[in-house]
């Protein structure tokens, strides 16, 4: 596609409500910065799209410049693959309209999960959010969306009602199970290139409070805690979502002293029931060790963030994931050979999260979420900085490689991480599922109008 040599800037003006900005404006680097700095996109033109009626107009005066189109709101997903042609950030439409008697909300392209779960919860709703809840809803559901309460409501693009979408040719489609059934399954999960979502409904689950929340656990506890989450959480029923994590923060005065420039393990627990039942199910991973700090108890929804703690700052990360089959003693060697107590390594987190209950199970109407038959999700995560990028991705691959032996296969695509390659990015569905994808893409946009997010060729 032709570069905007003369690129009319003003003209696009005129027909938005919100704001066009090209290099040299103010507010232009801020309207491109991603969440993880590690990845710069500069693109010719950025459009800080007010409404849908903008990203049609936008999208339309892109394929009359014949400018590639990208998308983001939060920045939090995968990096653009080029730079030039249109950016058209979404980070300013946040209408949000709740439904208490549907249990559902519709939510602008703009809106993060925070403000969901503040408007849910006095209702006694919540939705199926991530673990960290400034993601925003739109890019996280679309790439299936696995959060602290999936093992006992699954995925949240299992709980999508209807999808707005800007087609390539500038159109408006609302496409659910009735009238778009292909492209609706695609969308929930298929986090394809197909269009720009503009609106989202979706469900909400009746859960006013959790049992849950953090424990942690000193670094040297790292093999007798590791081994006994292994065999505990092939007990734990679909009521529970439990993940653990070796963790190295860094050595900062806002970090708890117990915490502050060590190794610890983190434990992260969410029973969606009392407090009796969950007290007992913890009960085992409490004697394990002695924890640090224990911070689990019966919480209201609206601080499910308090369980992962994830940060809320943008900073240059590393990532890499695979899907595993399962998490036998081997494996825990495995992970603490890689990244245990005995090893110093550039690494913030190794993360083990079990799957199964009803994120293995689709909804009604199927979908494109892939890995539902793994065991576990595993997300190692380093700092970026220039002075350490080769020895945090040498860290994070060998912890990969390490843990190859208990390969799934697979992958989640919102866990891709720095995946770069085609061949990379299709481990995220099935072969069959690749090609319908693949179907959909050439169908809807014909010319790859839209350039973001991962390319599976």
């Amino acid at each position: 596609m032709s570069q905007p040599t003369d690129f009319d800037a003003e003209g696009l003006r005129a027909k938005l409500d919100g704001s066009v900005l090209v290099p040299g404006d103010a507010g232009f680097e801020a309207a491109c910065l991603g969440f993880n700095l590690a990845h710069a996109f500069r693109p010719d033109v950025a459009v800080l799209a007010g409404s849908t009626r903008d990203v049609m107009a936008a999208v339309r005066h892109a394929n009359e410049a014949d400018l590639s189109v990208h998308v983001q709101s939060t920045g939090h997903g995968y990096p653009h693959q080029d730079h030039g042609g249109m950016l058209i950030n979404t980070s300013g439409m946040q209408s949000l309209a709740l439904d208490p008697q549907q249990r559902s909300a519709r939510v602008g392209a703009g809106v993060r999960w925070t403000r969901v779960i503040e408007e849910a919860a006095p209702h006694g709703l919540a939705p199926l959010n991530g673990s960290s809840p400034d993601v925003g809803v739109v890019g996280y559901t679309l790439g299936g969306g696995m959060g602290p309460m999936g093992r006992t409501f699954g995925f949240a693009a299992d709980q999508v009602r209807g999808i707005q979408l800007v087609t390539a040719d500038g159109s408006l489609v609302e496409v659910n199970a009735e009238s778009e059934p292909e492209l609706f399954w695609a969308l929930r999960g298929g986090k394809c290139a197909v269009g720009i979502v503009t609106e989202l409904e979706f469900d909400l689950v009746s859960v006013p409070r959790v049992y849950g929340g953090a424990i942690f656990f000193a670094g040297s506890d790292a093999p007798a805690i590791m081994h006994a989450y292994g065999a505990w959480v092939q007990e734990l029923p679909e009521s529970t979502t439990a993940s653990i994590a070796l963790l190295r923060l860094p050595d900062d005065e806002q970090i708890p002293e117990p915490l502050r420039g060590k190794l610890s393990v983190h434990l992260r627990f969410v029973h969606v029931g009392d407090e009796t039942a969950g007290a007992a199910l913890l009960e085992p991973m409490r004697r394990a060790g002695t924890p640090l700090v224990d911070l689990v108890g019966m919480m209201s929804y609206t601080a499910i963030a308090s369980v992962h703690q994830d940060p809320t700052d943008p900073m240059p990360v590393w990532e890499g994931s695979m899907l595993l089959s399962g998490l036998d003693a081997a494996a825990i060697d495995a992970l603490l050979g890689a990244a245990g107590p005995d090893h110093d390594v550039p690494l913030i987190m190794a993360e083990i999260r079990h799957l199964g209950g009803a994120l293995s199970r689709g909804p009604e109407h199927e979908n494109a979420v892939g890995g539902r038959d793994a065991a576990f999700s595993m997300l190692v995560v380093g700092p970026y900085p220039p002075p350490l990028m080769g020895a945090v991705e040498a860290a994070g691959n060998a912890v990969l490689e390490a843990m190859k032996p208990w390969a799934h296969g697979g992958s989640q695509i919102n866990f891709q991480g720095f995946a770069g390659t085609p061949e990379a990015v299709r481990k995220a569905w099935a072969e069959p599922t690749v090609e319908r994808l693949r179907a959909l893409k050439t169908a809807w946009d014909p010319e790859c109008r839209f350039s973001f997010g991962y390319s599976m060729d």
